[in-house]
């Protein structure tokens, strides 16, 4: 680039960026996102679904990613990390408004059969959770913008504390329902809050947020499109303006092991997260306040690990050392499960902190690694697809498998997070 061009401002890099704002948009995210989930069974049902229809609802997010991460992903390799999740932001906004209406409309049924009933406000529901899907991918672009402004000592930590902030959002975020839900509003008003959460995550998004990704920070300078023209503009940035097939970018160094590590600790999360709750009220008796116990003692312990733990451990373990010990770690937790005494069951929540708490970030910050800069983005989205793909497998199949054997399902997760940390050790010649 040619040094002589006065009113080129200074591009941000890993140093000047400060982790601030895109750690309060994923809190905010994550509070605005968890705060439906405990009454959203509820509503399902009082709209007329039922156990089926609740996994179709709860299905069609991840279902929608799966088509929307890999392009938000790959935008933002061009447009800008900034603008990307803006506009995914303002979709998940829109989406809120949305499932408001659904709380307006006339409860008529216009399809009823043995399997499953969908009435008008179950439609509304499911074009709500559609479009927050079809623009969701803000964590990956997320992720993205994270992967941009760290370096390779502080890259783990930066992912500690995004895991961190996010199981923050998912303790408050709760509790908050259950406090406004109780009030004559009822479910409206913990809707209308989450709403609210989107448009000042957008507004954070608009103004405080800076670009990270160098290529798209260029995009306003003047004399750009000339240096372009006359083939002045830097090679990687000229590659990600036009753009990747998916096939170069997961035929890249590493990169295939990292998606194949990505939808298998996705796949062993979601088939517990499906069938703990079936086994917390059938299998140990329990009633919703031990369950919120166990939910909130989980993401709390996860806050404690995924912060100043990590931070310390950092500079002292590897990262594909931390995910070995933490997928183990894991796999006892489920394995513990198995057992049906309330104190084993406690004990396997702090398993459960320790090592997600340990392995995720690590994992994330690995894969923030691979692949040049210039496709981080499309990286991102692609494995966000494949975690939704996942997702959906496990929350389907966790159900069915819990039908079908019980707490033995739990085996099955631990089985299949130890075959990750299996694979995980393959990650040692990356860091």
């Amino acid at each position: 680039m040619p040094a002589d061009v006065p009113d080129e401002a200074p591009l941000r890099t890993p140093a000047t960026v400060s982790i601030a704002p895109v750690l309060l948009v994923n809190f905010i995210g994550s509070l605005g996102f968890s705060i439906v989930i405990p009454f959203l069974v509820f509503l399902v049902q009082r709209w007329g679904g039922n156990a089926l229809m609740y996994g179709l609802v709860a299905c069609t997010y991840p279902a929608l990613q799966l088509v929307g991460a890999p392009i938000l992903g790959r935008w933002s390799d061009s447009a800008g990390r900034r603008r990307v999740l803006l506009i995914s932001q303002l979709g998940t906004l829109c989406s809120w408004l949305v499932f408001a209406v659904a709380f307006m409309m006339p409860e008529r049924i216009l399809f009823e059969s043995d399997a499953l009933t969908l009435t008008i406000p179950l439609v509304v529901v499911f074009l709500a959770r559609a479009l927050d899907g079809l623009t969701g991918g803000n964590v990956s672009v997320a992720n993205a913008y994270l992967a941009d402004i760290s370096t390779d000592e502080n890259r783990s930590r930066h992912f500690g504390w995004m895991a961190a902030t996010a199981n923050t959002g998912f303790i408050i975020g709760p509790a908050l329902a259950g406090l406004l839900g109780s009030t004559k509003y009822g479910e409206l008003l913990p809707v209308l809050l989450a709403a609210a959460i989107s448009a000042i995550a957008a507004l954070i998004i608009a103004f405080r947020l800076p670009e990270s990704n160098p290529c798209a920070a260029r995009d306003g300078r003047a004399g750009q499109t000339l240096r372009w023209t006359l083939g002045q503009e830097p090679r990687d940035c000229m590659e990600a303006r036009t753009g990747h097939q998916w096939i170069e970018i997961v035929s890249q160094p590493d990169v295939p092991m990292m998606l194949v590590l990505y939808g298998l600790i996705f796949l062993a999360f979601n088939l517990f997260y499906a069938a703990f709750p079936n086994h917390a009220a059938d299998g140990l008796g329990w009633n919703v306040a031990q369950t919120g116990i166990f939910f909130t003692l989980l993401s709390a312990g996860m806050v404690i690990v995924q912060g100043p733990v990590l931070a310390w451990l950092t500079p002292r373990v590897r990262a594909s050392t931390r995910v070995i010990a933490g997928g183990l770690v894991m796999g006892l937790c489920f394995a513990t499960l198995v057992v049906r005494y309330d104190l084993a069951v406690f004990g396997a929540a702090l398993l459960f902190a320790v090592g997600n708490g340990i392995m995720w970030p690590s994992y994330m910050a690995l894969l923030a690694r691979i692949g040049t800069p210039t496709v981080q983005g499309s990286i991102q989205g692609i494995a966000g697809s494949v975690g939704g793909l996942a997702s959906i497998v496990g929350l389907v199949g966790g159900g069915l498998l819990y039908s079908a054997i019980g707490e033995q399902t739990f085996v099955v997760a631990g089985a299949i997070i130890v075959v990750a940390a299996i694979v995980a050790r393959r990650l040692r010649r990356i860091a």
